[in-house]
């Protein structure tokens, strides 16, 4: 419980975020956002990644009276679900929108959300845990409410960000710093790993009641040393002696329900097989692996291989890694259809060129696909094996190939 009193003091606290202008960069995300008239608008992502930010950028376009409450101030330590009534009173009735940041550490939240909304109040709600939102929102406000993810700055927000023009060198720096905006800003690495930290030893251990934190950090780095690299419960639980592999998936989920890693799935047509078959990890952030990993030091590829996959992710693609004879690291469906079928390598050259391009066949093949990408760092090219079209690309045109089908839709 908290006393009405230091609500208020929060409020009054408070009033001030959403007026600052610190110069922060017009993201991308505002190209196609527009809020809903009827809907409950949830914006998560991970901790640091612009939430706070983006919100603010929306009162600025769209509203003038609203009320912004973050549940993180400490000064309402302790609040709970009888806590909102006295939070409604302070607020007051002249509120054109709702936005409340962080809410998901406040057990029951959704109750009062369904409140203001059948009130036929706008809502936005952010968050760093994904699934604790969505699996409420389910809950209480079923077709109720619309999601959108915030990641960190993509290269175009990056460039702009540092007042930098596109260049291969440029990108290069991307590839290897990643796109949060307090460590491109400061270049300290331990920015992100003390960002590490938090959401392992605040958002998870202390959430879940986990004792043994160093093991949780130890299967953090490791999994974060291995991008692009298959993974496996058991695997994981006989390198770190965990319990069972049971203990594994639920670490494993937490970590991606905290956009910290995510975990690709192999492709099949069959839902158990893709739940048996050992998954690819991958990273939120290139510069959040470097920084947290000695693994990197040289290796661009699978920093590389992470950034087209977040380009994807962050799309909303559904997507796959193919295996069977050989290997394709990207199969990409939207819908029920398969859109692209895609290789990435740092460089081609003839050590690895046949087994990039058998990888792709074998998955053209497989899914029926006359034209398949080789997405490499600077290398352009046009093969034809089989009379099935190869398109070797480079990464950056690659991207803006990416970018004008996401913002036309």
């Amino acid at each position: 419980m908290v006393f009405k009193e230091d609500i208020e003091a929060a409020f009054e606290g408070q009033k001030s975020v959403l007026a600052r202008d610190f110069g922060f960069i017009k993201r991308e995300m505002l190209e196609i956002f527009k809020p809903s008239s009827t809907h409950v608008e949830v914006i998560s992502g991970i901790r640091r990644s612009g939430k706070s930010t983006l919100m603010r950028q929306i009162v600025k376009k769209y509203y003038e009276k609203v009320a912004y409450f973050n549940f993180e101030d400490s000064r309402v330590f302790g609040f709970e679900v009888g806590d909102f009534s006295k939070l409604d009173d302070v607020m007051g009735e002249d509120v054109e929108a709702y936005f409340f940041d962080e809410i998901q550490n406040v057990e029951g939240w959704e109750i009062f959300v369904r409140q203001l909304h059948e009130r036929g109040e706008k809502i936005f709600v952010t968050g760093s845990n994904a699934s604790l939102l969505s699996r409420e929102m389910g809950t209480r406000l079923t077709g109720r409410y619309l999601s959108h993810e915030v990641f960190p700055f993509s290269y175009k927000e990056y460039l702009t960000f540092l007042g930098l023009d596109d260049s291969q060198e440029n990108f290069y720096d991307y590839v290897v710093k990643g796109g949060f905006p307090e460590f491109l800003r400061d270049q300290n690495p331990e920015i992100l790993q003390m960002l590490l930290k938090d959401i392992l030893y605040r958002d998870i251990a202390v959430r879940y009641g986990i004792k043994n934190t160093h093991v949780l950090m130890d299967i953090a780095l490791f999994l974060i040393s291995n991008l692009g690299k298959e993974v496996s419960f058991n695997g994981i639980r006989n390198t770190f002696n965990v319990g069972s592999p049971t203990t594994v998936s639920d670490y494993l989920s937490w970590m991606e329900d905290s956009y910290l890693l995510f975990f690709l799935p192999r492709f099949s047509w069959s839902s158990k097989s893709i739940s048996k078959n050992p998954k690819k990890v991958y990273c939120i952030d290139n510069g959040f692996a470097k920084s947290n990993s000695l693994s990197f030091t040289k290796d661009k590829g699978r920093l590389l291989e992470n950034l087209v996959y977040l380009n994807f992710r962050k799309k909303n693609y559904k997507l796959f890694y193919f295996k069977e004879r050989q290997e394709c690291d990207f199969v990409v469906f939207e819908g029920s259809f398969c859109k692209w079928l895609i290789q990435v390598s740092e460089e081609l050259h003839p050590d690895n060129r046949d087994r990039e391009v058998a990888g792709l066949i074998e998955a053209m093949n497989f899914f029926e696909m006359d034209k398949g990408y080789i997405v490499t760092m600077t290398q352009n090219d046009q093969l034809t094996v089989n009379e099935r079209s190869i398109i070797v690309q480079d990464v950056r045109s690659f991207f803006g190939l990416l970018h004008k089908i996401y913002f036309v839709k």
